[in-house]
């Protein structure tokens, strides 16, 4: 089996059924939707940290055991608050010095910064050190939490190409998780969009874009390409 699937993903709290969707990860999936659309619901249901008032029913498959921190890792959307400021990067990796050093020089980052504190760092080397943190247990699926939201343009563009570029030298499988079509569209191949917790449409990413069904998906992409023109 070469796809992850997501065969359903059930959460409810009483009778109020919060998510209810289904969804499968060929290669690199976007998971689109505005805030409360329950896309942040359905990675804390994959990371299995949902609310304990909240009740999860959840059917996957896989060619790997899915275990989190191991085969399946998670890259967070602010490094800052993922990493103690008080710890040097070094401290936080959990890795050995040489494994350390080595996914530092995949990254693009002097090992140097091995021996600072977070605070030392801008927010391109801090997302790209949570990223090495992920890599570090060579994980079969990458999780994305919008990493490059608090990262300036020229950072984010950065990130995304690295981000394909690790993909293609590592092997994983990416579900990016975000708001942002644009980020989506040059990150990822398909695309899952999300709305009040139902999957409304899914396909190739470019087409679409190019041609959406709903018109919330229309409302998602005109509020990121309306001055850019752009479609992909």
């Amino acid at each position: 089996m070469n796809i992850i699937a997501i065969d359903q993903l059930k959460i409810t709290h009483n009778a109020l059924v919060l998510v209810d969707l289904s969804f499968e990860i060929r290669r690199s999936l976007a998971l689109v939707g505005q805030s409360g659309s329950g896309k942040s619901l359905t990675l804390k249901a994959l990371l299995g940290l949902l609310d304990p008032g909240l009740n999860l029913f959840l059917e996957k498959r896989s060619d790997f055991e899915w275990q989190l921190g191991k085969s399946v890792a998670l890259v967070p959307q602010n490094p800052f608050t993922a990493l103690s400021p008080l710890t040097r990067i070094k401290d936080q990796m959990f890795l050995t010095s040489e494994r350390s050093k080595e996914l530092f020089a995949l990254l693009g980052l002097d090992e140097s910064l091995l021996e600072r504190f977070p605070p030392e760092l801008s927010g391109g080397q801090l997302q790209r050190v949570v990223v090495a943190i992920a890599l570090g247990s060579d994980p079969k699926l990458l999780l994305l939490d919008e990493p490059t939201t608090a990262l300036d343009p020229s950072s984010k563009e950065a990130m995304i190409t690295l981000l394909k570029t690790l993909q293609e030298k590592m092997g994983f499988k990416m579900l990016f998780v975000t708001h942002d079509m644009g980020v989506a569209s040059a990150l990822c191949e398909e695309i899952c969009v999300i709305y009040e917790g139902r999957v409304i449409e899914q396909g190739e990413i470019g087409t679409v874009i190019r041609n959406p069904k709903e018109k919330y998906t229309q409302a998602l992409i005109d509020a990121e390409f309306k001055t850019r023109g752009f479609r992909n």
